[in-house]
């Protein structure tokens, strides 16, 4: 089995882009897809339910807006929680942020404090390097105390994606965890399986040359 370091998976999505000539945006709409997917078979059919994406000011937030509009698409009521300012996307996520905003879908000030059929957590990802604070951390808090089931998009924010232990006392606890290429080295650390939940790994289009050759 492959698993990616932190800077391993930086290099891949990198080589991708430069070498392989694979847009960001491809790669992010390819990992919403099929994080999507997962999220619609958690929900079991109970798409009556509301599903509330947390949303990240990085490229982990990106995929998790686009994941929004593809279970708006499925007549399904989304709700996004911003941890940050939206004034700081830029890229491949501020694109699927405009993308949301001419859908009109509902941003919420605050987490919800009743539950959801369906949490997706897209705050942060293999990037994170330090603790989880300020509004990140009450967003978290909302979604590990919901009795809601939650899906990770692509680690549980706060995990180390090196080592699998929590950085700092905030992480969320997921059922599901959706990683993208490749599990993360941190996920052969046993005790990470307390926040992962079963995981699973989408392939979002990196060259399969690329991801063996790093790995």
């Amino acid at each position: 089995m492959i698993r990616l370091t932190r800077a391993q998976v930086r290099e891949i999505d990198r080589r991708s882009m430069e070498e392989y000539h694979i847009p960001g945006i491809v790669l992010m709409e390819n990992a919403a897809i099929g994080a999507t997917g997962y999220a619609l078979y958690m929900l079991r059919g109970h798409y009556e339910s509301t599903v509330c994406v947390a949303v990240g000011p990085g490229n982990n937030g990106g995929d998790g807006l686009a994941m929004a509009r593809h279970i708006h698409n499925q007549n399904i009521r989304v709700e996004i929680v911003l941890s940050d300012d939206p004034s700081g996307f830029k890229g491949d996520a501020l694109i699927n942020w405009e993308i949301v905003q001419r859908l009109k879908l509902p941003i919420l000030d605050e987490p919800p404090t009743s539950p959801r059929g369906l949490w997706i957590d897209s705050l942060y990802g293999t990037g994170l390097t330090r603790p989880i604070t300020g509004k990140a951390a009450r967003i978290v808090a909302a979604i590990n105390t919901s009795h809601s089931p939650v899906l990770a998009v692509d680690i549980p924010s706060g995990l180390d994606a090196d080592t699998g232990d929590p950085i700092g006392d905030v992480c969320v606890r997921a059922q599901t965890t959706v990683t993208f290429v490749a599990e993360k080295a941190g996920f052969a650390n046993p005790a990470s399986k307390v926040f992962t939940g079963d995981v699973y790994v989408g392939d979002i289009g990196c060259p399969r040359e690329l991801v063996e050759g790093i790995g």
